[in-house]
């Protein structure tokens, strides 16, 4: 985004916490491009959503991409906490092992996994888009941007 349509947007956003992240945002541009690449790439989203289906073990593996993407957004505002729903839902979806006995009730408790890895990957691509097409931090603001201040819980 330009200076003017920064300027058409209400201005920078100058408030410290707000800046902070922006300039993470842009520090990590690169590392959050490559982070996206991987996981869309076709050994990852492709295949483990497909494993969803194909009622495979292998849908397990989007739990470590979930917490590599959050661990990632997290970084860019340390010490923070990122927003309380996004955390309930990656919760819900990661750190869970497969067993046997989960054939039986399948789509509860994977679905919670797809879940998570959509909530954060999501929130990836907004950081890359963001971190792209921004010079600024906006006061009156695009959707992505919007929503990436929600996480941060700065909305």
């Amino acid at each position: 985004m330009d200076d003017r349509l920064t300027a058409a947007f209400g201005g920078a956003d100058e408030r410290p916490k707000v800046a902070q992240l922006f300039d993470n945002l842009k520090k990590e541009r690169d590392r959050l491009a490559a982070l996206l690449e991987k996981v869309n790439g076709q050994g990852c989203h492709d295949d483990l959503l497909y494993r969803f289906y194909h009622h495979s073990f292998k849908v397990y593996g989007l739990q470590s991409l979930t917490a590599e993407i959050v661990e990632r957004l997290a970084a860019l505002l340390p010490g923070e906490p990122l927003n309380g729903w996004f955390s309930l839902i990656v919760a819900g979806g990661t750190g869970k092992a497969f067993e046997p006995q989960d054939n039986e009730n399948w789509l509860a408790i994977t679905r919670p996994m797809v879940e998570a890895f959509f909530h954060a990957r999501y929130f990836l691509e907004m950081a890359v888009k963001c971190g792209r097409e921004l010079d600024a931090p906006p006061r009156r603001m695009p959707s992505g941007w919007a929503a990436l201040l929600y996480l941060y819980n700065l909305r």
